[in-house]
């Protein structure tokens, strides 16, 4: 749906900007873009232009990182057999690699536990304690799970076991009683909004410091980025401060490609073993296949692809992976196509609740964010697990969700979440009142009246400006681009579209002439074969754009990321 396009504002820039450009050797257009994005000093500018692995912050300043190593050390170091339980997402299957390899590379065993998402749901289950237990188990390491998991983990400590938990979700009002507890929620810290990945990463290094002393064995806790910033950017965290650290230097740890998972990983992805790629790469080809093992009950199979060392079995395991994404896509589609209708046979309410039976559980939030972008509403997609409903929601900027679902918790059995995604389960018998309910609960926040998306945009930019190569590399500096730091959105002068085609059946490549300098560019438009059809060529429009370098089959050329489009009359 058609977007607010505003332009941001910030303070009035200082009269010395233009010497801060020259003093960091960067173009006008982009020190107004970092200044617009709240960067003050020149100091500021440059750490974030240039995120090196020195600005990490030390151990003393996360919430019971140096606690926590030195619990996990000293159990190593008796000979306690360890574990460690991963949720079954790609931050949890990541979390859980960086904590093995650096466990076996000082020169420990360790054995992994991922749930299966069908047969044990989210976090710490009693069977599988008790089962840990049996084989040995006595030293059990959490990764972003375990923070409110409090029956697990006292049925683990009743077995001997200890317990240290490393999360980064929300923790209730009182903690579970593990030995350690390791949480950037639990007090102020450089980052509370790391993902798991990052909390497990910044343990394992001080964990390594630790054994040390002992082993005389210091793992380079470098080779683990790849599997940090794959982890992070997946989980959808703020890519800011210690993230950006992160992840900048993770995605050039991922370009090598010396683990043989991610080179087979980016393979099946359609991108060269050994080729740059950029975040949103990373978020739309490379997370979804260990996502879809995660959906499918088969987690395991992408942390053992994380982790082996042969290039064989990595590419085997990577092809299970695809095979299953591609079970993933099909079923998204038809569950896709179903709850679209849904949604508009409910176009009079302002909070959607749609349900299917035969829905399946591992794509529904997927599901869940495509109606949001296409109707703008808070949405609830439900689905029947066994004498149950479950679902998953998705929620725009001006309705708290999780508050929402906590003003309506009298219908639910459970529900956790924030502000734009959540969980819940409810009695079958209760969904018909929480379809009522909900859409009151919406429009007593926001109002009985549709609402329409915000679209900030930088500046304007013609096509002379977005053809010059010098001025696209400056722009790949603010790399890595997600949620805490958008890519630069510009809008156009006045265009024709001159051609349209349609290629892997729903996308679009545009053919777009700026009137003003007569230059042509094309720019690809996804999933708006319905929304631009033949008859929209030949007509002026303005576009809200990001332009980028394309370097698909090691030619470089000018590509246009559609954001929006307004045709004129």
């Amino acid at each position: 749906m058609a977007k607010n396009w505003v332009q941001r504002e910030g303070e009035l820039a200082p009269s010395q900007l233009t010497d801060w450009a020259e003093q960091l050797e960067i173009s006008q257009t982009l020190i107004d873009i970092l200044w617009l994005r709240g960067l003050r000093t020149p100091e500021e500018m440059q750490q974030y232009l240039s995120p090196g692995l020195k600005y990490l912050e030390p151990f003393c300043e996360w919430p019971g990182l140096e606690e926590s190593a030195a619990v996990l050390a000293e159990g190593l170091l008796a000979g306690k057999k360890m574990a460690v339980w991963g949720d079954y997402d790609v931050d949890g299957v990541t979390s859980s690699a960086v904590v093995t390899q650096l466990v076996k590379e000082q020169g420990f065993d360790i054995v992994q536990h991922i749930p299966n998402r069908m047969e044990e749901g989210y976090g710490l289950n009693e069977e599988w304690i008790e089962r840990l237990s049996e084989e040995g188990v006595e030293l059990l390491l959490t990764v972003d799970c375990g923070i409110t998991d409090f029956a697990p983990v006292a049925k683990a400590r009743e077995l001997g076991m200890t317990v240290v938990i490393s999360d980064h979700h929300l923790p209730a009002e009182t903690l579970p009683d593990a030995r350690a507890v390791c949480n950037p929620r639990l007090s102020e810290c450089p980052c509370p909004h790391l993902a798991g990945v990052g909390v497990a990463f910044f343990l394992m290094c001080a964990l390594n410091a630790q054994l040390a002393e002992s082993t005389g064995t210091k793992v380079d806790v470098r080779e683990l980025l790849d599997l940090v910033a794959l982890g992070t950017i997946a989980d959808v965290v703020s890519l800011s401060g210690q993230n950006r650290v992160l992840v900048k230097n993770g995605l050039l740890k991922i370009k090598d490609a010396r683990r043989p998972g991610i080179a087979a990983l980016k393979e099946v992805s359609g991108y060269a073993s050994g080729g740059t790629v950029e975040a949103g790469q990373v978020a739309f080809g490379l997370a979804p296949r260990i996502n879809a093992a995660g959906r499918m009950g088969k987690a395991d199979i992408a942390l053992e692809m994380l982790l082996t060392e042969d290039y064989e079995r990595a590419r085997q395991l990577a092809r299970e992976l695809d095979v299953m994404n591609e079970e993933r896509k099909n079923e998204e589609e038809r569950i896709l196509e179903a709850a679209m209708k849904q949604a508009e046979s409910q176009s009079d309410k302002m909070g959607l609740v749609l349900y299917g039976e035969d829905w399946h559980s591992g794509v529904i939030g997927i599901v869940a964010s495509r109606v949001v972008e296409k109707f703008y509403k808070p949405t609830l997609i439900l689905c029947k697990d066994g004498e149950t409903i479950k679902g998953s929601g998705r929620s725009i900027s001006e309705f708290h969700l999780h508050e929402g679902l906590g003003r309506c918790k009298d219908l639910l059995l459970g529900y956790g979440g924030h502000k734009l995604a959540a969980g819940m389960s409810l009695a079958a018998d209760k969904l018909d009142e929480l379809r009522t309910r909900f859409n009151e609960i919406v429009i007593d926040a926001v109002g009985d009246t549709p609402l329409t998306a915000t679209l900030k945009f930088d500046a304007p930019m013609g096509f002379n400006l977005a053809a010059d190569f010098t001025l696209l590399k400056e722009l790949e500096l603010l790399q890595p681009f997600g949620m805490g730091n958008s890519e630069p959105v510009f809008t156009s002068p006045i265009l024709l579209l001159k051609s349209r085609r349609i290629f892997a059946r729903k996308h679009l490549k545009l053919e777009l002439l700026d009137l003003d300098s007569g230059i042509t560019l094309h720019a690809k438009a996804w999933r708006m074969v319905d929304e631009i059809p033949p008859s929209m060529e030949g007509r002026k429009l303005k576009l809200a754009y990001s332009p980028r370098i394309d370097r698909y089959n090691g030619s470089a050329s000018v590509d246009l990321k559609i954001k929006d489009w307004e045709f004129l009359t």
